[in-house]
């Protein structure tokens, strides 16, 4: 990447819209409401021949007090003195306001170097509005049209020179990965280097402090927080090294009940949480120590669960926690009982305000992804099919006796195996169950989820076995 580009502006001005034309994906929330932006989300963009970092920033408002809209502008700020470039965008329908001005006043001071633009500029309506853009005093401005493309070859012109200036960055973000498991040629799974992130998405409910969280975990306020319940709107990823260990983390919005979520706003906020657990490897579900294990949170750890991730348990405000013993046992028993499908992942207590126990969360993390990368040779597995037969036979329905005849296992991330038997569709959950509570103990794979298949027919290697043994 050569540079990084900032887009700011009023509200509803059509940031987003252009942001996820530069970057090729729909990573940004847009709706016709003002003020869906709040965070500042990073996407690898292109235009042309051009690679760079596209940022997309909340909208700029006359509010520099600690309300919300004070904070969103703080964040945008610093976000403009951190790029580059910045390409100041106006509405061409609304015409230059006097936030429109005050906002360029800010960017002579705070910015090298301002490119302007006249968005839904598009026809007769934003004609008026884009001569008006000249009285800003930022140059000549671009005719945009971030909705249908229209504008962007003159963009291209304006960054090309000023692409040859930052040449020398090299600063790669990344948005998305894809997290399908890495084999090798013959299908065993390949090492995970160390320089590689482990993508983690935080997820709770709204105010359990996931935002706080993560912004105690880089060591800056890159994320807006507040008392404000439902702060995050969408997924934003963040880079950090934590204690050593490259993280991408995903703060998601919060996930009410259903039956709540009823504005579309919230609706795409929340299907952009899910997304970024599909997306991540290990899933921290955050709890709110004074009202834990509610239903929602329930749901939100079984999700992660059925989407086959690795799942670390979070309690945070520990801090505000008086008798923390009792507390402490109350949540295992609780987790137990509630969750028995993730019986054995951590449960760590954090304060995300006062940084205690991040060092617990870091370490059950690395545990978490480790299991979830388990692969146990094919030899140790059919020595442990046998003697789960042994000591527990599958039952014999209708007097036919079900015979488990070879077990491998196709893949990690997470551990999932198939075991070649008679009657695969006669066996009960129930001894499916009993063998993937016997994987966890025997090899030491808590908590994470683990798949378990029955194919009908023999050992599909024997041949091949016996071909080599000839040969």
């Amino acid at each position: 990447m050569s540079f990084t580009l900032a887009i700011v502006g009023r509200p509803n001005v059509g940031k987003s819209t252009l942001f996820n034309r530069l970057v090729g994906k729909k990573l940004a929330l847009v709706d016709d409401q003002p003020g869906v932006t709040r965070d500042l989300r990073e996407g690898a963009a292109r235009l042309g021949d051009l690679r760079f970092t596209a940022i997309d920033t909340a909208g700029l408002e006359d509010a520099k007090d600690e309300s919300l809209q004070g904070r969103m502008r703080a964040l945008t700020e610093r976000a403009v003195e951190m790029a580059d470039i910045c390409l100041f965008m106006i509405d061409a329908r609304t015409g230059v306001t006097a936030t429109d001005i005050e906002l360029a006043q800010i960017l002579r001071r705070k910015s090298g170097h301002v490119i302007l633009a006249a968005n839904k500029a598009e026809g007769q309506a934003g004609e008026e509005g884009f001569f008006e853009a000249y009285k800003l005093g930022l140059g000549e401005p671009l005719r945009l049209s971030g909705e249908h493309g229209e504008g962007m070859d003159e963009l291209y012109h304006v960054l090309r020179p000023l692409a040859q200036e930052f040449a020398h960055e090299n600063f790669e973000p990344e948005t998305d990965v894809d997290i399908s498991d890495e084999v090798d040629e013959d299908g065993e799974a390949a090492i995970i280097p160390d320089d590689r992130p482990i993508q983690i998405a935080v997820v709770g409910r709204p105010n359990a402090g996931k935002s706080t969280l993560i912004n105690k975990i880089i060591g800056e306020e890159r994320l807006l927080t507040g008392p404000e319940a439902g702060i995050t709107r969408d997924a934003i990823s963040v880079n950090a090294d934590w204690d050593g260990r490259k993280f991408r983390i995903f703060d998601t919005a919060g996930m009410r009940k259903k039956a709540k979520v009823q504005e579309k706003l919230e609706k795409l906020s929340v299907s952009d949480g899910l997304r970024a657990v599909k997306f991540a490897e290990v899933v921290v579900v955050l709890l709110d120590v004074a009202i834990p294990f509610e239903q929602q949170d329930l749901r939100i750890a079984d999700l992660a669960e059925r989407e086959g991730r690795a799942v670390v348990v979070a309690v945070n405000k520990w801090d505000t926690e008086d008798d923390k013993s009792q507390k402490l046992n109350e949540l295992r028993e609780a987790f137990e009982r509630l969750l028995p499908q993730l019986r054995g992942a951590p449960m760590v207590t954090v304060s995300a305000k006062t940084g205690k126990g991040l060092d617990r969360l870091h370490k059950a993390i690395l545990s978490a992804y480790a299991v979830w990368n388990t692969r146990i040779s094919t030899g140790r597995l059919n020595r442990w099919l046998d003697d789960q037969v042994t000591s527990h036979p599958p039952p014999a329905p209708s007097g036919r006796r079900i015979k488990l005849r070879y077990m491998t296992q196709v893949k990690t991330r997470p551990p999932t195996f198939v075991i070649f038997c008679s009657l695969p569709d006669k066996l009960p959950e129930s001894y499916r169950r009993f063998l993937v509570n016997g994987l966890r103990s025997s090899f030491d794979m808590p908590g994470t989820p683990i798949r378990i298949f029955f194919r009908a027919g023999k050992n599909p290697f024997a041949a091949k076995a016996k071909k080599r043994k000839i040969h």
